[in-house]
């Protein structure tokens, strides 16, 4: 069990599926659906790839939401930008 999962019980994003799909209109190449799910917050989006280039850029989406949680900043929020 990863420490997103223990700390973050069903609020954790986790990759459902990624599937194939038509590609969008005026474009060619192998295009995926995936969805990332929690409790509340279904997450989908189409990107053109492979089946394995498709799917691990869903994971790290979902660990980039499960990290920003873990730090207490709103999964749905933009990020704000540090001044320099």
């Amino acid at each position: 069990m990863s420490e997103a999962s223990e700390i973050l019980g069903d609020r954790e994003f986790v990759v459902a599926d990624v599937v194939a799909i038509d590609p969008p209109s005026g474009e060619s190449g192998k295009w995926f659906r995936y969805s990332i799910v929690n409790a509340s917050a279904p997450i989908s989006g189409i990107r053109a790839g492979s089946l394995k280039s498709v799917r691990k850029y869903a994971e790290e989406f979902a660990a980039n939401l499960n990290q920003r949680a873990l730090l207490g900043y709103s999964a749905y929020g933009a990020r704000r930008l540090q001044k320099k």
